[in-house]
């Protein structure tokens, strides 16, 4: 396995992630120092995504389109209950379309 700390978040029915929490150096996301800082990706509204990265704890996606995913800081300073809406969120936005 070449990334054993990684962990996909993806649906059963249609294999699409909607999130990867992920381990990483803060040099790769833009932020000072080389040691790793736990992050997770999630699919976003782009306006939303322009509006949480002017809030600490949000950042361009790391490895993931920018327009549309968003990666969390998983160090406390987005609440529980953000982290857990913008999952939701994306379950929902990748969730196979009802017809």
């Amino acid at each position: 396995m070449r990334y054993p700390t990684y962990a996909v978040l993806r649906h059963k029915d249609n294999e699409k992630w909607y999130g990867v929490v992920m381990n990483v150096p803060k040099n790769k996301l833009g932020l000072q120092g080389t040691d790793s800082v736990d992050i997770l990706d999630v699919k976003c509204d782009p306006a939303m995504i322009d509006i949480l990265r002017r809030s600490p704890g949000f950042l361009p996606a790391y490895h993931m389109n920018k327009t549309n995913w968003l990666s969390i800081l998983l160090d406390g300073i987005a609440s529980d209950d953000q982290v857990l809406d913008l999952l939701d969120m994306s379950y929902q936005m990748t969730a196979k379309k009802k017809k």
